[in-house]
């Protein structure tokens, strides 16, 4: 793609305007891919990077893409789906990480998964960096990847594309979880999700007022309930309603106020973002103690901690316990649960950044234009370039943008 510009350009030199030759910038050459899916590992990881679709658009443009045999089963996607579609259907789970150009999978690699790789790869995947051990990132080093934690990737306004995917999900699939949990089916007090004509409506509080409580409050609000959102910021909470395009009742925390709330409250939905500079719950244990027997708790910050003192993490195979009689619904990653809805959503994501690394002709060229995806490397070419990560573990780090500046 050359560089647009007029037919002359001009320069300052020794006194006079000169005419100069035009410099234009070389055209880039497409580069053909080997894209990788593997199966995930981990038991609670449904989702799959790739639908078939994008496979089918992946496969027109001229790149290849291997399948690990059943990687899609979980989001009800079979083989025969996605070797119709043009994909190469693999039975090894090593073989995809030794044959491919680009590994893109969900969970964050596990050992065995590194020591597959056979060097100078990209890796898209989650990084979950507190979650890691300083050997993680060492094995990474030493193959020479680079690495992208899709969950920092961010677009041309700054924001995070597959964060806020995955939290509009979470929060739509929250409100369906407490209507389930409030049924007598799962042992709730037996009330419906919502607003009955001649009966008082249930009654949701929901803390913070980011992506996760908009799509709670929407699906909520479209049920019937009486819904009720907390926040440190009023100005989010004016975004919120402006957001939702009517009134509902709003509140900066309060310790009076939200205990009040509580006590009357039917479902709760934890959806803060917890930095480490706020207090560590925003519900404790007494609060939760007043609440009305049967309510349900969905802590969607369960894979932050917690932002309520009694959350305890769980999986979904063992959602649910009660604690004074409320129900918790504690479980990180409720997308997954919904699997094949977040894969579409992630593969809106994947399918176009993989083609345009294809067109620009690599992984550098396309680092060298994309602010975005730069801020989703913490490795390049085996160097670590997050600085978190690396004070974190006493090891080296360089800017990616001074590495950039040096092609």
């Amino acid at each position: 793609m050359k560089q647009q510009g007029f037919p002359h350009s001009w320069a300052l030199g020794k006194g006079s305007l000169l005419p100069q030759e035009e410099v234009l910038e070389r055209g880039r050459k497409r580069k053909q891919l080997v894209i990788g899916i593997p199966g995930e590992l981990q038991e609670d990881e449904s989702r799959v990077g790739l639908t078939p679709e994008a496979v089918e658009l992946l496969v027109g443009n001229g790149h290849q893409v291997l399948i690990e045999s059943k990687a899609g089963e979980r989001a009800n996607y079979s083989d025969n789906d996605y070797s119709e579609c043009g994909g190469f259907i693999v039975d090894g789970h090593a073989e995809i990480f030794a044959k491919s150009d680009i590994i893109l999978k969900i969970s964050p690699p596990a050992v065995m998964e590194i020591d597959s790789l056979k060097g100078q790869q990209i890796l898209i995947s989650s990084l979950r960096h507190m979650t890691q051990e300083k050997e993680f990132f060492q094995r990474m080093m030493s193959k020479k990847a680079t690495a992208i934690s899709f969950e920092h990737l961010r677009n041309n306004d700054d924001s995070l594309p597959v964060v806020q995917s995955m939290s509009e999900i979470a929060g739509g699939a929250s409100i369906l979880i407490a209507a389930e949990h409030l049924s007598n089916q799962h042992g709730g007090k037996g009330i419906i999700l919502g607003g009955i004509t001649g009966i008082t409506p249930t009654e949701v509080v929901i803390l913070g007022a980011g992506t996760a409580s908009e799509s709670a409050a929407r699906a909520a609000l479209s049920l019937g309930a009486f819904v009720k959102v907390f926040d440190h910021s009023v100005d989010r909470l004016r975004k919120l309603q402006n957001a939702l395009g009517q009134s509902l009742y709003t509140s900066v925390f309060h310790p009076r106020v939200i205990t009040r709330a509580l006590q009357s409250a039917d479902v709760v939905i934890g959806a803060l973002h917890l930095d480490g500079n706020g207090p560590r719950f925003f519900i404790n244990e007494e609060m939760v103690r007043e609440m009305k027997k049967g309510s349900v708790i969905v802590d969607l910050s369960i894979d932050q901690g917690g932002c309520i003192e009694t959350s305890e993490i769980r999986t979904h195979r063992k959602p649910v316990f009660t604690k004074y009689g409320v129900i918790h619904y504690c479980v990180p990653n409720i997308p997954s649960r919904v699997a094949r809805t977040a894969t579409i959503a992630l593969s809106n994501i994947f399918a176009p950044l993989i083609l345009s690394i294809g067109e620009s002709g690599g992984i550098q060229a396309s680092l060298r234009y994309s602010t975005g995806l730069r801020k989703g490397v913490y490795l390049y070419n085996g160097l670590l370039t997050n600085s978190m990560i690396g004070m974190r573990f006493d090891i080296p780090f360089k800017d990616i943008e001074l590495l950039m500046a040096a092609f």
